[in-house]
Parts: structure tokens; C-alpha cells; sequence
């Protein structure tokens, strides 16, 4: 947690972060970028084939070119979400926060105390609890604790129908930083399944996110700009195999 969080430091600047997304694990592409000076990477851990020392190694990967990592989870449960930080994820995106229950699982789960409950363990994440004794002769941890919350990145993805009627509360919980809408899971929960990129799903998408702007929150497409790896891979040999023609 030495390095900052570039998103985290944009948002707090008022400007864009730049990032890319990756459905798969391959370090050898958050080298490839690095030149770029991308702010950050993100790892779709909730649909894509991480194992836990894919992410970590993904971690270590952009920790090592100044790139600030962070991802979706496939849970929001507490000992799910902490084997992603311990691996070294500046940032969680929960999926189908659907209430304020959810909202405030996120968060506790994200951070910790006083504003969480995020576990402390020596793993990479906690820089292997290496701490010199302070003036008390004790290691203490309350200054790395704050720097972690300052630093966390803590996303909530809106893909249930149940938000419609729940976002006020949503909006009310403290320590949540940006929203998102799953348009695909969206669009099947309110009887639209396969419509995700429709015109319907997305005036409700929309009207949601018009919603989180007004009640305070922010809204990641506003300030983050992204594009998957593999839409890249698949651009780069369309323009190849044009050429056939």
C-alpha cells in the first residue's frame, strides 16, 4: 500500500483516469502498456479466470510499472473480498449491490476500522506486517490503517431491478466512491434478457445514473475512461484483415 492509488489521487484532482481492462490473466500485458502511462488496470475477477495467485501476480505485475491495480469481485462477502486486498487490489468493484444492506457489506468488507472491518493479515497486501516498533516500543498500525482507507477505491455495480426503488438508501451509505450499472444483468432483471446494449435498458441505465449524479454519488464513466483488452486485440486484426480485401 506504499504506492498511491492513481485513480484515487485523479478523482481528488478533479481530472480523468485512464485505464485498461483485462478478462484474463496476463502480467505480460500490464508490461506491454506500461509506456502508456495508464493510471490503472482492471480485472474482471467475477467472470474472467483469476485464480488468487493470477491476481496477485497481476498486482505485483502493475505495482512494478507504477500502475494502479483494482477489480470486480465475484462476492461481497467479507472473506471473498479480503483474499483479493490481501492480494494487493487497490480497489473493489462489488457486484449486484441491490440495497443498503449490500451497499454497507461493500464497504465494511473494503475498508477498515474505523470506517470498515477489512481483517489484518501478513500477506502482500499488508506489506507482509512489516512494521518497526513505534515510540511505545509496539508495532502500530493505526497510520497504515488510514492510508489504506485514503487509498481504497470502492465501487458499487447496479444490476438488479430492486434498485429502482432501493437507490435513495444506496446513496445514503458513507465510504462508497463511484457507481456503475451492469447494463446486460440490468436489462434481464427487469424482463430484458439479451437487450443489454438496447435502446430501453439504456434510458433505464440512464435514468439510474442521472439518479446517483443528483443524490451526491459519482459515477465512474465520468471520470474513469477504459477499454477491454481483447475489444483492443480484436480492432488491431480488423485492421490486418482488412487489408485482405
Amino acid at each position: 500500500m506504499d504506492q498511491p492509488n492513481r485513480v484515487v489521487a485523479a478523482m481528488r484532482e478533479g481530472r480523468k483516469a485512464y485505464g485498461f481492462q483485462l478478462t484474463f490473466p496476463a502480467p505480460q500485458i500490464i508490461e506491454i502498456m506500461a509506456p502508456l502511462d495508464f493510471d490503472y488496470v482492471w480485472l474482471d475477477c467475477e467472470h474472467g479466470p483469476f485464480s488468487l495467485q493470477d491476481v496477485e501476480a497481476a498486482c505485483r505485475t502493475a505495482e512494478a510499472v507504477g500502475i494502479t491495480p483494482f477489480g470486480r469481485v465475484p462476492s461481497i462477502q467479507s472473506h471473498i473480498v479480503l483474499q483479493y486486498l490481501d492480494r494487493g487490489l487497490k480497489g473493489i468493484m462489488g457486484p449486484h449491490i441491490a440495497s443498503r444492506a449490500d451497499a454497507e457489506q461493500l464497504v465494511r468488507a473494503s475498508r477498515f476500522g474505523p470506517e470498515g472491518d477489512r481483517s489484518y493479515g501478513a500477506n502482500r497486501g499488508t506489506g507482509y506486517d512489516y512494521f518497526e516498533p513505534g515510540p511505545d516500543g509496539w508495532p502500530d498500525r493505526r497510520e497504515f490503517y488510514k492510508n489504506a482507507n485514503d487509498n481504497m477505491l470502492v465501487g458499487a455495480l447496479l444490476e438488479d431491478a430492486q434498485v429502482i426503488d432501493d437507490l435513495d438508501d444506496i446513496l445514503e451509505v458513507d465510504g462508497i466512491d463511484y457507481f456503475g450499472v451492469g447494463a446486460n444483468d440490468f436489462g434481464q432483471s427487469i424482463g430484458l434478457p439479451g437487450m443489454g446494449d438496447s435502446p430501453e435498458v439504456g434510458q433505464a441505465k440512464a435514468q439510474i445514473l442521472d439518479r446517483v449524479r443528483v443524490g451526491g454519488g459519482r459515477v465512474g464513466d465520468d471520470f474513469m475512461i477504459a477499454n477491454w483488452v481483447h475489444s483492443m486485440l480484436l480492432d488491431g486484426g480488423r485492421r490486418i484483415v482488412e487489408e485482405r480485401d
